[in-house]
């Protein structure tokens, strides 16, 4: 019902972050502890979430759950696989305020971005 209202009486003392649940303050409070209780028994790498850890197996495990049902390809992340279906929809949510081009990646509007900038971060030593 929370989330229908908007109430969120769960309040972070460090960054007055509000929540709805009492869960999602718990995970909240790890990132300001920095403290990681899932670890990987692969690599050892740790998260702050269960579901991060999850998500991370599927790179050892090369398990790949979800699937495009327009193409068939299959992704390792839900996420992955949402921005993949912009190639079927022709979607491109980022739209550059100087010159209105589009583009279906936020990373993709960003390297765009560094032709009205002229930055060019990356320096080749020789």
């Amino acid at each position: 019902m929370r989330i229908h209202t908007g109430e969120k009486p769960f309040k972070c003392d460090v960054s007055k972050h509000s929540f709805n649940q009492k869960s999602n303050l718990a995970i909240h409070m790890r990132t300001n502890t920095g403290e990681k209780p899932f670890k990987c028994d692969v690599c050892k790498h740790s998260f702050n979430q269960k579901g991060h850890l999850a998500k991370h197996m599927r790179t050892h495990t090369g398990e790949k759950p979800f699937k495009c049902d327009v193409c068939k390809h299959i992704f390792n992340q839900k996420g992955v696989l949402a921005i993949h279906m912009r190639t079927h929809t022709g979607e491109k949510p980022f739209k550059c305020d100087l010159c209105n081009r589009s583009f279906n990646q936020k990373s993709k509007l960003a390297i765009h971005m560094r032709t009205h900038t002229d930055e060019k971060p990356f320096n080749c030593d020789i």
